[in-house]
């Protein structure tokens, strides 16, 4: 997997259009996640950053682009060092194995992306 320099910041970009698209089709349904998200995401016993390097590293076993892409930037805007997000990602490698180390490298990749902006 090679990557240009602005390709998570497309990712989201392209995702962000193609997900108001879905909306326009099944706009209950994406209201249904989206209060879901919300409400899983607000502070609670765990933190928002927290919550966001669990999902980095969700996205990373699951294998998903537009998830690191997300994430990535979330944990970005969030102030996540890239000391906590190498962390997480030893934690998905450990659990997902080779396939996870890959995708670890590519949330690193994802994160350094949208620090830098």
């Amino acid at each position: 997997m090679s990557h240009s320099p602005q390709q998570y910041r497309d990712a989201a970009k392209a995702l962000g259009v193609k997900l108001k698209s879905l909306r326009g089709i099944m706009p209950e349904t994406m209201k249904g996640f989206h209060d879901l998200q919300q409400t899983v995401t607000a502070s609670g016993a765990l933190d928002a950053k927290t919550k966001e390097l669990i999902a980095l590293a969700l996205g990373v076993a699951a294998r998903c682009e537009g998830c690191v892409a997300f994430h990535a930037q979330a944990l970005a805007k969030l102030g996540a060092t890239r000391e906590e997000v190498g962390d997480t990602l030893g934690m998905a490698v450990l659990m997902g194995g080779g396939p996870s180390m890959m995708w670890a490298a590519e949330a690193l990749s994802a994160f350094d992306e949208f620090i830098s902006e």
